[in-house]
């Protein structure tokens, strides 16, 4: 049995993983990928010790650091089922594989949000996507469009703007990211922007063609004719393993406490699958940290 078993290998979970090494604890880190939602980043400006870094050029670092320590690792594997049992938790996987640890730390982060319209099941991977980082070039002097107003809609914008012949930016409402980033859309000249619009439908044959969006004030529908669109309208929790487990508040995330702890004996969480409100790197790295030193202790007690 492990002391701990770390699941998610985003900031939160790489940080919880090095100092579960170097309090010598018995640790498995188990992670679908490494990275998270930092490999979609386009640029990272509020991170310390970097005044601009991509964000899978970051956790190339975070990794590099990660393998200096000896810690176990199970990279591509998917976590299907959380137990929790007399003396600890029980994990298993999608290699119907099971581990059993005394402590858990919980810290798979978020994925996107889906627009739930027609056509985006049937095209996702066929022009719909949801990483721009990742599927951009894929693109290059095709016409996209970006879903969103938020800082990752407009950070794709941003991305995207080096690719693609014209970007159609579709928010449901005003724009609502930091002002420096959309002061940077003024450089981008083939933009068009589209406030207070819903996306209706999505729309193609083999891949996707184009979609509906509809104007929030006429209740007029246009079509808008691209070869890609990319939706950025925020993330959902991935929290459903601890359904049952833990109290989920009513955005899916974790409640937790100063200390990571979540109110179930030796099940702790970190990073944005919680109820921290601040979002950031920064914090998930110092979550993490928090979150693994607080089952050090635990296990420090029960050997008295």
């Amino acid at each position: 049995m492990y002391d701990t078993i770390i699941i998610g290998a985003g900031p939160a979970g790489i940080a919880a993983s090095i100092y579960a090494a170097r309090k010598k604890m018995n640790a498995l880190l188990i992670s679908s990928d490494i990275g998270g939602q930092i490999n979609t980043t386009w640029g990272i400006e509020n991170y310390i010790g970097y005044h601009f870094i991509e964000g899978p050029e970051l956790i190339e670092k975070f990794n590099t650091q990660l393998a200096t320590y000896p810690i176990e690792q199970q990279i591509g594997v998917k976590v299907n089922g959380i137990k929790k049992i007399k003396n600890g938790f029980s994990i298993t996987t999608d290699e119907n594989k099971t581990y059993q640890a005394k402590t858990l730390v919980y810290a798979t982060g978020k994925k996107p949000r889906k627009l739930n319209v027609p056509g985006e099941a049937e095209y996702t991977g066929k022009g719909v996507t949801y990483c721009a980082t990742c599927d951009g070039p894929l693109f290059s002097g095709k016409k996209v469009a970006v879903i969103g107003g938020g800082n990752s809609a407009l950070e794709a914008v941003l991305d995207l703007s080096k690719y693609a012949a014209h970007i159609d930016l579709i928010s449901l409402t005003q724009l609502t990211a930091d002002r420096v980033l959309i002061d940077k859309l003024s450089d981008i000249k083939d933009l068009m922007i589209h406030l207070e619009h819903s996306v209706k439908s999505i729309e193609g044959e083999q891949f996707v063609s184009g979609l509906a969006i509809e104007n929030l004030k006429t209740q007029k529908t246009q079509k808008v004719g691209v070869a890609g669109i990319f939706v950025e309208i925020g993330l959902v929790p991935n929290s459903e393993l601890l359904k049952g487990i833990v109290k989920l508040n009513e955005y899916g995330e974790i409640p937790v406490n100063c200390s990571g702890e979540t109110g179930i004996e030796a099940l702790y969480a970190a990073g944005d699958v919680t109820d921290v409100p601040e979002k950031q790197i920064a914090v998930a790295v110092g979550e993490g940290v928090k979150a693994v030193l607080r089952a050090h202790r635990y296990l420090q007690r029960l050997q008295g």
